[in-house]
């Protein structure tokens, strides 16, 4: 049964589908479907070949036989996914395994689905259709982000870096931190704030790297934005820019502190009208409009301003 792919419209950019079967004689009406849909059809019949070709090509789509000799599809799927080079390659399982257990572990080494043996061609073909096409959208955002030169970080939930732009990358190497680093300091990305600046490292050339914690970027995600800049011009942000008064300054600093209008009145012998008419200028020059967002841009630059002294990463 031939299944038109709507994703293919121009024969010399054909997806590509590495299926890896230690039996691949026993897909071969599979193999044939995929091809006369429109994929270029890649075989290997075992995990370590699977690895070797990922070496060589790059396929769209992976589909892997759960349970092989030697290397287990589960195994190879880690390897694949463990890699920056190819964990964005979605992956599904084919598997004669359809235990709760079995499932799980398919999804948690990071399938995106799974097809019960004996396959089901139009099933498998539909499948692909659906994670190919979420695939290639994911690509082009991340396509948009590199051509805007854009300093961005994906990190997972433990700080492991899950994809970076070109521009982070390349931010990143000046300070002294490899792409395939193990974690980034915690304090970039586990201070459960999502407003501006996080950390800032001071460079001896009188650069320094900010760090702005963007928060989720989906499931399980974090986004960071990355961004050189001057040490002549630290400390940066709303806050640094905003031109507060000496008592707009008072009056913020102990709103950070928790202190409600009447303690703050009462810490600066000022009446509970006049605090409120400075946290009125305060919420305008910072372009916020609540009590929370001015105390948390206030706490993130207080972050940044313990950092500012030391030219080493911080834990």
């Amino acid at each position: 049964m031939n299944v038109p792919h709507l994703l293919i419209d121009n024969p010399d950019s054909r997806p590509v589908v590495l299926v890896v079967d230690d039996a691949p004689s026993s897909l071969g009406v599979l193999c044939e479907t995929l091809e006369s849909s429109g994929y270029i059809v890649l075989v290997a019949c075992d995990g370590d070949t699977a690895l070797r070709c990922l070496t060589l090509t790059t396929p769209d789509i992976i589909l892997m036989d759960a349970v092989m000799p030697g290397m287990s599809g589960f195994d190879a799927c880690r390897h694949i996914k463990s890699d920056l080079a190819t964990k964005h390659i979605p992956l599904i399982f084919m598997t004669g395994l359809s235990d709760t257990s079995h499932v799980l572990e398919g999804f948690a080494c990071g399938g995106v689905d799974y097809v019960v043996k004996p396959v089901c061609a139009p099933e498998v073909l539909a499948r692909l259709h659906t994670h190919l096409g979420n695939a290639r959208v994911a690509r082009f955002a991340l396509d948009a982000i590199d051509m805007s030169g854009l300093g961005v970080v994906m990190l997972n939930q433990q700080g492991a870096i899950s994809w970076c732009s070109p521009c982070a990358r390349q931010l990143l190497m000046q300070f002294g931190i490899k792409q395939d680093a193990l974690a980034l300091p915690q304090s970039w990305w586990d201070d459960g704030s999502n407003m501006v600046l996080v950390a800032s490292i001071a460079e001896p050339a009188g650069d320094s790297l900010l760090v702005r914690n963007m928060g989720s970027a989906g499931m399980d995600e974090i986004m960071l934005l990355l961004e050189l800049s001057s040490n002549r011009m630290l400390p940066t942000g709303r806050l640094a820019s905003a031109a507060l008064t000496p008592r707009e300054t008072e009056v913020l600093s102990w709103l950070a502190k928790g202190k409600t209008n009447r303690d703050i009145g009462d810490i600066l012998q000022l009446s509970p009208r006049t605090v409120s008419k400075h946290l009125e200028h305060i919420f305008e020059k910072l372009g916020v409009e609540t009590r929370s967002a001015a105390v948390a841009m206030a706490s993130a630059q207080d972050n940044a301003g313990a950092r500012l002294t030391s030219g080493k990463w911080l834990p």
